[in-house]
């Protein structure tokens, strides 16, 4: 992309180091503060004024020293959309090098963006000094990706804008600073304060500048490896009193930063590394060099309380964090449009490591199942974007942090690391970030690495993957002895143009055929369609590993044929089958029926992933069809059917040497009977449920099925159990409580009890960061969604007041909140609502909505009635 594509600062005056100061912190009250930041400036001819980013930021003064000169700024203009501050001056400042110095005020906000605060209960009294108000501590830490160093401080605020920081903070004597590198000194200031000063940073660009002031403890370990003759410390900090269940974080931290050394080949480039526990926070975490932050969900874990599934996420959110130490942090994307380098890159890396540390996992079939498909669906919508999505203005950068840049990007990676073979991918990847270490880097750039390692034309087979919207689907014609196949672009509305499908994708096929299908065959589509020979009729599987980022749709009888030979597939191959079956019934390529005789066949699996795709799969139909209530009854009906033989198989029990898988295995179909109606089940839950909430016994739930219970109860109970659990949320002290609890509550079916906990979502008891889970919850609730949208439209300035502060909250709300509707009436209702609404914010998600609604609702009508002759024809209705 030119520069003269995108809406950037003007490049006479380029950054090369900033020195801030930050003092008069006004720990409560108004919550401002001052600072001042000194910038080692190049100029590259001679200017009268300096554009700079700055937002809620107010410049007080600034000057330039030029040699001997020294020139004040004369005025001081701001442009709040653009979001930039133009320095004017009366005189020239020469071309070459200059001292820029600003004195500024800004406000410590709770927008969870820029240098932002939030409050928590604190579980041991915090030294005096902590903020405090209404019985809440308050912690304070910064969040400046993608565009928001500029409301902490006036700066360039470019990531190719690459400079050095010094940084220094005034804070109480008795709190802890923090910033990307370690101390290097303190010194008294006014009384019972201190100033901290902080190491010079790599050069690096503005988002991975990052700082924090709490009440902190931390666990520490040192990495194994050593680093220049030493080891790193690696520690975790948490507020006080929660350090304990940081250690898990800890373990996977220091193991994973000497892994990805070794893997990339590079040492791990700063002296410490630092992970930082923030009460609030609007994503999972965000990778500062050197000072990652994590919300509370993805970094601790409170053994013998937490839910098991919780180290999964954190492993993985961890591993992910520290892979952009080198990728993101060390080689940078060179603009925005290129997210998904950073993004898609750490998600698939992040996995890898994750596989490495616990191969019992099978992370790679939960990759399949949960990325891999989140990915499809997105891009099966016209109202998707390309992995590598043009941005003007990085302002809207927000919106494409999805499921494209992280998961399909990933997904693509993890194809061509299979075809190229993982060692051959690396060995690359290394050089690349060699090559470009400390700068910034395109798309380009990697491709020609990997070219180099594998001595193939990577760009020619990925620029399609990359640049084109969509991915194909391949149909399957079967002749004897041989078969063709076709590729077309894959819509979900089915109805593709001929303009809309002239992209031709290289496509690895890796055909399994034969009784024994370790031989696979490493063909590749290249063009429209082609003809295979050599496959065996008896059994072949297009697609080994479901690796490559595609659907098959096969001819009915080998799907079904495909349903009888489920030794001969792999976990992955078994979720991408299921997955495919139901995304082709949606674009009317196959039959619902197709999809629910292919899954009869999974009654007999043992395997958690496949019983997961199978349930979303399941869960999507209910979904769909559930306004038609004879449907809806059929698919509870299938469902107990199937469920039924596993789950009381597998009973309630957890066993101590038990692995991770068996006991997702055991809550998930627990869960799935319960939504059945599975009267044993349902019972059993009841009567553990009440032995808990009367206090007869504490301890009768598991903590790995508090979610399943509670909404069992919730969905099957009334007021008592509703309130019940919404005082479990207010008093529950366990990290992944308040979210267990919340999804719970959404699953009412009592309307009164829905508008209740409507209004329970938007209050103050809710922290703006959880919103979204009850959004998601209420959406999965054929009641609920509706309740939801009405109070949405009822109550949207309040609605949108308590958003609005953070984008990224606020588009995840709108998107979870209305993504399940199946009728057309909504879709315009929707679109009429938020036609005079500022929707600046989600607009690319509104586009989306829409087109998902109008498939849905596409797919209703056309196998509504084909659905009901199935399951009459079954016994199922």
């Amino acid at each position: 992309m030119a520069r003269s594509d995108r809406d950037t600062l003007p490049d006479v005056v380029k950054p090369k180091r900033y020195d801030i100061s930050l003092y008069n912190l006004q720990l409560g009250g108004s919550w401002g503060y001052n600072g001042t930041v000194k910038i080692d400036v190049k100029a590259s001819k001679p200017t009268k004024e300096i554009v700079l980013n700055t937002k809620e930021v107010s410049v007080e003064k600034a000057e330039v020293q030029a040699g001997s000169t020294s020139v004040k700024a004369v005025g001081i203009s701001y442009d709040k959309v653009s979001e930039r501050v133009t320095l004017a001056f009366d005189q020239e400042i020469p071309s070459g090098e200059a001292l820029l110095k600003i004195d500024f005020t800004a406000t410590i906000n709770e927008a969870m963006a820029g240098f932002s605060r939030c409050k928590y209960k604190a579980p041991v009294t915090p030294s005096a000094a902590t903020p405090e108000s209404d019985g809440y501590h308050y912690m304070m830490s910064t969040q400046f990706e993608a565009c928001d160093a500029r409301r902490a401080f006036p700066c360039f605020d470019e990531p190719n804008l690459k400079a050095e920081f010094d940084f220094e903070i005034e804070v109480p004597k008795d709190l802890v600073a923090l910033s990307n590198m370690p101390v290097k000194s303190e010194r008294d200031s006014k009384e019972g304060w201190k100033v901290v000063s902080f190491e010079r940073t790599p050069i690096m660009s503005t988002y991975l500048l990052a700082w924090a002031v709490g009440d902190f403890g931390y666990v520490e370990a040192k990495t194994e490896r050593k680093y220049n003759g030493a080891s790193i410390p690696v520690r975790v900090y948490t507020t006080r009193g929660l350090e304990d269940q940081a250690r898990y974080a800890l373990e996977c931290a220091h193991k994973t930063v000497d892994y990805f050394s070794e893997l990339f080949g590079i040492e791990y480039p700063l002296p410490k590394s630092d992970l930082l526990c923030v009460h609030a926070f609007a994503a999972g975490a965000m990778e500062n060099w050197g000072l990652v932050t994590y919300r509370t969900t993805a970094v601790l874990f409170d053994e013998g309380k937490s839910d098991s599934r919780y180290k999964n996420r954190i492993a993985y959110v961890v591993a992910h964090e520290l892979a952009h130490q080198w990728f993101g942090n060390l080689v940078t994307m060179d603009w925005w449009s290129e997210l998904w380098l950073n993004e898609g890159f750490a998600t698939w890396v992040g996995w890898l490591a994750v596989d490495h540390f616990h191969p019992d996992w099978n992370v790679w079939s939960q990759f399949v199942a949960e990325g891999v498909q989140q990915a499809s669906q997105l891009d099966s919508l016209r109202a998707s974007h390309p992995i590598e999505v043009p941005v003007k203005n990085a302002l809207e950068v927000d919106q494409i942090f999805d499921h494209i840049s992280y998961l399909k990007g990933s997904s693509v990676i993890r194809m061509l690391s299979s075809h190229l073979g993982q060692d051959v991918f690396i060995n690359g990847v290394s050089n690349y970030l060699k090559t470009h270490a400390y700068g910034n880097a395109t798309t380009n750039d990697l491709w020609l690495a990997l070219s180099k390692a594998s001595n193939l034309d990577v760009n020619a087979l990925m620029n399609p993957w990359i640049r084109k919207i969509g991915y194909p689907v391949v149909t399957v014609a079967e002749e004897p002895g041989q078969i063709s196949l076709r590729q077309n672009r894959f819509l979900s509305s089915g109805d593709v143009k001929p303009e809309e499908d002239e992209t031709v994708w290289w496509i690895p096929l890796g055909i399994k055929s034969g009784a024994q299908p370790t031989q696979v065959k490493l063909d590749a589509l290249t063009s429209k369609s082609d003809t295979f020979r050599g496959i065996n009729e008896e059994f072949y599987k297009i697609n080994k590993d479901h690796s490559g980022f595609y659907r098959t749709n096969y001819p009915p009888q080998r799907l079904a044929k495909l349903g009888q030979s489920l030794h001969l597939l792999s976990t992955e191959d078994k979720i991408g089958l299921v997955g495919d079956a139901a995304a082709l019934a949606v674009s009317g390529e196959s039959t619902t029926p197709a999809l629910l005789a292919l899954i009869e066949g999974f009654a007999q699996e043992a395997n958690y992933l496949v019983w997961s795709q199978t349930s979303s799969s399941l869960a999507s139909l209910r979904t769909t069809f559930s306004s038609n209530e004879s449907a809806a009854a059929a698919i509870k009906k299938f469902k107990l059917k199937l469920v039924t033989p596993a789950v009381e198989k597998i009973g309630w029990e957890f066993r101590s040497d038990e692995d991770y898988l068996t006991g997702q295995l055991r809550k998930l179909l627990i869960a799935m009977a319960g939504e059945a109606g599975h009267e044993g089940i349902v019972a059993e839950a009841k009567r553990r449920f009440q032995l808990w909430a009367s206090g007869q016994d504490p301890n009768a739930i598991h903590s790995n099925l508090r979610s399943t219970i509670f909404s069992i109860n919730v969905a099957e109970g009334d007021r008592a159990e509703f309130e019940r659990i919404k005082e479990e949320f207010v008093q529950t002290d366990s990290v992944d409580g308040k979210e267990i609890c919340l999804s719970a509550l959404g699953r009412a079916k009592n309307p009164e009890l829905i508008q209740e906990y409507l209004n329970f979502i938007f209050s103050d008891k809710v922290s703006i960061q959880d919103v979204h889970t009850g959004a998601a919850s209420l959406a999965n609730n054929p009641i609920g969604r509706y309740a939801l949208w009405e109070y949405m439209k009822s109550n949207w300035t309040a609605v949108s007041t308590r958003l609005s502060a953070n984008n990224i909250v606020y588009d995840r709300f709108v998107r979870l909140g209305l993504s399940k509707f199946s009728e057309v009436a909504i879709a315009d209702d929707i679109a009429k609502f938020f036609e005079d609404k500022d929707t600046g914010a989600f607009e690319r998600t509104l586009v989306i909505l829409s087109d998902s609604i109008r498939t849905n609702a596409r797919y209703k009508e056309r196998d509504e009635k084909l659905l009901l002759e199935w399951m009459q024809a079954h016994g199922y209705a």
